[in-house]
């Protein structure tokens, strides 16, 4: 199922480096970002990437980063609403977990507690065995969970219910298998995923493209199949569901959020920065790195973007049996 529209077709590294961690995450900061898991997951590839384009370019002078894990993403939003602007500039990454999360109840907040700013980029899901795993294709896949559905563990860096789990959920539905049968195991960000997947802990990871791309390119695991309705341009050889005979899309955009009560000239400065990044040379080697595509889309499209996934997830998360059915 496609969630979204196809449209959603000088300062050295080093500084960049040192910012990554600080005592006191804004004394240097121009722009801080505020990413809701830990370490090496999809939103924090995203935050730092962004971080990463905005000096590169020279849009920002400095850009300075905090992971702040916890109740599915929902501590995050809770220290934005808190800090409200008091603390500088703040943008919190996010994704389509901040609509799945809320559906479900799983956090007292969704993006309509947050100011919007701009969508960023898309990210297909992504289905990645270690390099000697004797799962050779998804078809080996669905073949082993038809035979056993307990057979095989899928990990995910989020919690039950959420995206990872949804994706797979659906991907294992496209087969005709049961996707509330699948046997998942939430990790507490990709990072900590990638990790058990490595070490053997589960036999399959669902993830983003980018994340996937990371661990594969390290020469560690293969990458079976991506939820992209066509062939990738950036990495053609990963076959698509579709083109393997499963009818299952999925697409998850990341953007940025800020405080509630946003003033409008900041709200305009954040805009005009994050559409001035997607022009530059700079971004284009950071977005082709992550096998992302563009995905700009300023406050007032943002959230009928939101409005219209949310709408669509509380269906298909009724079907999988993540949320009661509304009567």
């Amino acid at each position: 199922m496609n969630l979204l529209k196809k449209s959603f077709k000088s300062f050295k590294t080093t500084v960049l480096a040192a910012s990554l961690v600080l005592s006191s995450p804004f004394a240097m900061a121009d722009i801080h970002f505020l990413v809701p898991g830990g370490p090496g997951g999809g939103w924090d590839t995203t935050a730092r990437g962004v971080g990463e384009g905005l000096v590169k370019a020279g849009i920002e002078d400095n850009a300075s980063f905090q992971n702040m894990s916890g109740g599915g993403g929902g501590r995050a939003i809770a220290y934005l609403i808190e800090s409200g602007t008091k603390k500088g500039d703040i943008l919190m990454v996010n994704s389509t977990p901040i609509v799945l999360r809320a559906l479900t109840g799983k956090i007292p907040y969704s993006y309509r507690d947050l100011t919007p700013v701009a969508s960023m980029i898309a990210d297909y899901g992504a289905f990645v065995v270690r390099n000697d795993s004797p799962f050779k294709t998804w078809q080996d896949v669905i073949a082993a969970m038809k035979e056993d559905s307990g057979s095989v563990k899928v990990a995910g860096g989020s919690a039950r219910g959420s995206m990872d789990h949804l994706v797979a959920a659906q991907a294992v539905k496209a087969a005709g298998l049961d996707g509330r049968r699948l046997r998942y195991i939430p990790y507490d960000a990709g990072g900590k995923a990638k990790a058990g997947l490595l070490s053997g802990e589960v036999n399959l990871l669902s993830t983003g493209l980018s994340e996937a791309l990371e661990v594969a390119n390290g020469g560690q695991a293969r990458i079976l199949a991506v939820t992209s309705g066509e062939a990738l341009p950036d990495y053609p050889q990963i076959p698509t569901l579709k083109s393997l005979g499963y009818d299952m899309e999925f697409v998850n955009w990341r953007g940025f959020f800020a405080a509630p009560n946003l003033p409008a000239d900041k709200l305009a400065e954040y805009t005009e920065k994050l559409r001035k990044l997607q022009t530059t040379p700079e971004w284009e080697v950071v977005r082709a790195r992550n096998g992302w595509l563009n995905l700009f889309q300023e406050k007032d499209q943002f959230i009928k973007s939101l409005e219209q996934q949310e709408a669509q997830l509380k269906v298909v998360m009724e079907e999988l049996g993540f949320i009661r059915t509304s009567r």
